[in-house]
Protein backbone atom coordinates (compact mmCIF):
# COMPACT_ATOMS: atom_id res chain seq x y z
CA UNK A 1 0.00 0.00 0.00
CA UNK A 2 2.78 2.70 0.67
CA UNK A 3 4.06 1.88 -2.59
CA UNK A 4 0.94 2.37 -4.10
CA UNK A 5 0.66 5.95 -2.51
CA UNK A 6 4.31 6.93 -3.51
CA UNK A 7 3.43 6.12 -7.09
CA UNK A 8 -0.05 8.24 -6.59
CA UNK A 9 1.96 11.13 -5.08
CA UNK A 10 4.31 11.04 -7.77
CA UNK A 11 1.44 10.59 -10.59
CA UNK A 12 -1.01 13.89 -9.08
CA UNK A 13 2.36 15.97 -9.09
CA UNK A 14 3.54 14.58 -12.77
CA UNK A 15 -0.48 15.65 -13.92
CA UNK A 16 -0.30 18.92 -11.81
CA UNK A 17 2.89 19.81 -13.82
CA UNK A 18 1.16 18.87 -16.91
CA UNK A 19 -0.99 22.58 -16.40
CA UNK A 20 1.75 24.84 -16.93
CA UNK A 21 1.66 23.14 -20.67
CA UNK A 22 -1.94 23.95 -20.82
CA UNK A 23 -2.10 27.39 -19.30
CA UNK A 24 0.42 28.49 -22.56
CA UNK A 25 -1.54 26.51 -25.17
CA UNK A 26 -4.93 28.05 -23.47
CA UNK A 27 -3.22 31.15 -23.70
CA UNK A 28 -1.68 31.02 -26.83
CA UNK A 29 -4.74 29.25 -28.75
CA UNK A 30 -7.88 31.20 -26.87
CA UNK A 31 -9.58 34.18 -29.26
CA UNK A 32 -9.12 37.14 -28.39
CA UNK A 33 -11.88 39.22 -26.84
CA UNK A 34 -11.97 42.58 -28.98
CA UNK A 35 -13.00 45.60 -27.16
CA UNK A 36 -12.87 49.39 -27.81
CA UNK A 37 -12.87 52.11 -25.19
CA UNK A 38 -14.99 55.38 -25.64
CA UNK A 39 -15.39 58.67 -23.26
CA UNK A 40 -18.56 59.56 -21.97
CA UNK A 41 -18.38 62.92 -20.68
CA UNK A 42 -14.89 62.65 -18.53
CA UNK A 43 -15.03 59.28 -17.75
CA UNK A 44 -13.79 56.08 -19.58
CA UNK A 45 -16.48 53.05 -20.95
CA UNK A 46 -15.63 50.20 -22.35
CA UNK A 47 -17.69 48.43 -24.89
CA UNK A 48 -17.01 44.94 -26.97
CA UNK A 49 -16.33 45.86 -30.47
CA UNK A 50 -18.72 43.03 -31.62
CA UNK A 51 -21.55 43.01 -29.55
CA UNK A 52 -22.71 40.15 -31.03
CA UNK A 53 -19.17 38.34 -31.02
CA UNK A 54 -18.76 34.41 -29.59
CA UNK A 55 -15.21 35.03 -28.83
CA UNK A 56 -15.80 34.54 -25.16
CA UNK A 57 -17.66 31.09 -25.11
CA UNK A 58 -14.54 30.45 -27.42
CA UNK A 59 -12.45 31.53 -24.46
CA UNK A 60 -14.14 29.02 -22.37
CA UNK A 61 -14.63 26.49 -25.29
CA UNK A 62 -11.14 25.97 -26.06
CA UNK A 63 -10.03 25.59 -22.15
CA UNK A 64 -12.76 22.67 -21.99
CA UNK A 65 -11.55 20.84 -25.19
CA UNK A 66 -7.44 21.63 -24.47
CA UNK A 67 -8.83 20.13 -20.92
CA UNK A 68 -10.29 16.90 -22.09
CA UNK A 69 -7.23 16.09 -24.58
CA UNK A 70 -4.95 16.62 -21.24
CA UNK A 71 -7.38 14.65 -19.14
CA UNK A 72 -7.63 11.80 -21.81
CA UNK A 73 -3.74 11.57 -22.22
CA UNK A 74 -2.91 11.73 -18.67
CA UNK A 75 -5.35 8.99 -18.27
CA UNK A 76 -3.90 6.58 -21.30
CA UNK A 77 -0.11 7.42 -20.00
CA UNK A 78 -1.31 6.27 -16.41
CA UNK A 79 -2.91 2.85 -17.96
CA UNK A 80 0.27 2.10 -19.88
CA UNK A 81 2.36 2.74 -17.04
CA UNK A 82 0.44 0.68 -14.75
CA UNK A 83 -1.59 -1.93 -15.67
CA UNK A 84 -3.65 -2.39 -12.92
CA UNK A 85 -5.68 0.43 -11.54
CA UNK A 86 -6.16 1.27 -7.38
CA UNK A 87 -7.69 3.61 -5.48
CA UNK A 88 -4.91 5.61 -5.14
CA UNK A 89 -3.96 5.79 -8.75
CA UNK A 90 -7.85 7.17 -9.45
CA UNK A 91 -7.52 9.58 -6.52
CA UNK A 92 -4.00 10.71 -8.04
CA UNK A 93 -5.79 11.51 -11.64
CA UNK A 94 -8.75 13.74 -10.07
CA UNK A 95 -6.56 15.39 -7.85
CA UNK A 96 -3.77 16.13 -10.05
CA UNK A 97 -6.44 17.06 -12.98
CA UNK A 98 -7.57 19.29 -10.70
CA UNK A 99 -4.71 20.99 -9.42
CA UNK A 100 -3.76 21.13 -13.14
CA UNK A 101 -6.69 22.54 -14.35
CA UNK A 102 -5.86 25.23 -11.51
CA UNK A 103 -2.64 26.20 -12.20
CA UNK A 104 -3.33 26.69 -16.20
CA UNK A 105 -6.12 28.84 -15.24
CA UNK A 106 -4.11 31.17 -13.01
CA UNK A 107 -0.89 30.95 -15.89
CA UNK A 108 -3.17 32.15 -18.65
CA UNK A 109 -4.58 34.59 -16.82
CA UNK A 110 -0.80 36.29 -16.16
CA UNK A 111 0.47 35.89 -19.64
CA UNK A 112 -2.52 37.34 -20.98
CA UNK A 113 -3.20 40.80 -21.56
CA UNK A 114 -3.33 43.25 -18.56
CA UNK A 115 -6.71 42.65 -16.32
CA UNK A 116 -6.96 46.56 -15.69
CA UNK A 117 -9.46 46.80 -18.80
CA UNK A 118 -9.57 50.90 -17.62
CA UNK A 119 -5.87 51.29 -17.89
CA UNK A 120 -5.53 49.45 -21.12
CA UNK A 121 -8.40 51.53 -22.53
CA UNK A 122 -6.62 54.98 -21.85
CA UNK A 123 -3.20 53.95 -23.46
CA UNK A 124 -4.91 52.12 -26.24
CA UNK A 125 -6.84 55.79 -26.92
CA UNK A 126 -10.35 56.17 -27.97
CA UNK A 127 -11.71 54.11 -30.53
CA UNK A 128 -8.61 52.05 -30.44
CA UNK A 129 -8.96 48.30 -30.65
CA UNK A 130 -7.54 46.06 -27.76
CA UNK A 131 -7.58 42.62 -25.95
CA UNK A 132 -9.79 41.56 -23.44
CA UNK A 133 -8.22 39.95 -20.38
CA UNK A 134 -8.30 36.45 -20.83
CA UNK A 135 -10.84 35.20 -18.35
CA UNK A 136 -12.14 32.12 -17.51
CA UNK A 137 -16.37 32.72 -17.41
CA UNK A 138 -17.42 28.99 -17.38
CA UNK A 139 -15.45 27.90 -13.70
CA UNK A 140 -16.94 24.33 -14.16
CA UNK A 141 -14.71 23.63 -17.09
CA UNK A 142 -11.60 23.40 -14.34
CA UNK A 143 -13.30 20.34 -13.43
CA UNK A 144 -13.18 18.57 -17.52
CA UNK A 145 -9.51 17.73 -16.87
CA UNK A 146 -10.29 15.27 -13.62
CA UNK A 147 -13.59 13.86 -14.86
CA UNK A 148 -11.86 13.00 -18.86
CA UNK A 149 -8.98 11.10 -16.90
CA UNK A 150 -10.92 9.25 -15.02
CA UNK A 151 -13.80 8.25 -17.24
CA UNK A 152 -11.15 7.38 -19.86
CA UNK A 153 -8.97 5.43 -17.50
CA UNK A 154 -11.75 3.78 -16.30
CA UNK A 155 -12.83 2.80 -19.63
CA UNK A 156 -9.64 1.59 -20.18
CA UNK A 157 -9.44 -0.51 -17.07
CA UNK A 158 -12.35 -2.18 -17.83
CA UNK A 159 -11.57 -3.08 -21.71
CA UNK A 160 -7.49 -3.84 -20.74
CA UNK A 161 -6.81 -4.21 -17.33
CA UNK A 162 -6.04 -7.76 -15.47
CA UNK A 163 -9.33 -9.90 -14.92
CA UNK A 164 -10.00 -10.96 -11.44
CA UNK A 165 -10.70 -14.87 -11.43
CA UNK A 166 -14.37 -15.93 -11.25
CA UNK A 167 -15.09 -16.86 -7.92
CA UNK A 168 -18.41 -19.22 -9.22
CA UNK A 169 -16.40 -20.90 -11.94
CA UNK A 170 -17.20 -24.50 -12.12
CA UNK A 171 -14.53 -26.68 -11.01
CA UNK A 172 -14.21 -30.30 -10.75
CA UNK A 173 -13.82 -33.34 -13.89
CA UNK A 174 -16.85 -32.30 -15.18
CA UNK A 175 -16.72 -28.33 -15.31
CA UNK A 176 -15.89 -28.73 -19.21
CA UNK A 177 -19.34 -30.72 -20.37
CA UNK A 178 -21.12 -27.44 -18.47
CA UNK A 179 -23.75 -29.34 -17.13
CA UNK A 180 -21.40 -31.51 -14.17
CA UNK A 181 -23.48 -34.48 -15.06
CA UNK A 182 -21.48 -38.04 -16.37
CA UNK A 183 -22.07 -38.89 -19.97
Amino acid sequence: MRTEVREAAVTAVAVALGGVLLGVLWWWLAPRVPLVGDVAGDTWVVYFKDSEGEQAAGVDGTFSLLALGFGALCALVAFLVRRRGGVPLVVALAVGGLLGSLLAWRLGVWLGPPQDVMAQARSAGKGVTFDAPLKLSAKGALLVWPFAALVVHLGLTGLFGPRDPDPFAPQGPYAADGGGQKA
